[in-house]
């Protein structure tokens, strides 16, 4: 199973120049913990969550109305591209202690895989198997 399979397409970004307030109003529209940052050529900079705003902003007692995203925002950023295994995404994900990764093809942004994502798949694919299991008695296969 690919990340293209279970991404979402639709990510929701924004710009570094946008202050933090925008970035937490557009968070909770959204009802998500991130928003993936984008210069204007549309190029991947960064990401941005709520822990940002939480230690960079309010800890420091900053003000969010004066302060860029890209002042907050993660730079370093780690992607996948739609071809990766949920396998690979995930050990990504523990290896670099990580919730989200944005999906990057030839340059583009197309999507964004997360730490939920995953465990809903996971959690799907138990639902069957537990059906299949509880339904009714198994073909014996081999003997």
């Amino acid at each position: 199973m690919f990340v293209k399979e279970i991404m979402t397409a639709n990510v929701k970004t924004i710009r570094p120049e946008d202050t933090v307030k925008k970035l937490a109003e557009e968070m909770v529209k959204n009802k998500i913990g991130s928003l993936v940052v984008v210069e204007g050529s549309g190029e991947v900079v960064g990401i941005a969550t709520e822990r940002d705003i939480i230690e960079d902003i309010i800890l420091l007692g900053k003000s969010p109305e004066e302060i860029r995203v890209k002042d907050v925002m993660t730079k370093n950023l780690i992607t996948v591209n739609p071809n990766t295994t949920l396998e690979e995404a995930a050990d990504i994900m523990v290896n670099h202690k990580i919730k989200k990764l944005p999906v990057i093809d030839r340059g583009r942004l197309v999507g964004i895989v997360t730490a939920t994502d995953l465990i809903a798949y996971e959690n799907r694919l138990v639902e069957k198997i537990s059906t299949l299991i509880m339904s009714s008695p198994l073909k014996n296969i081999g003997g």
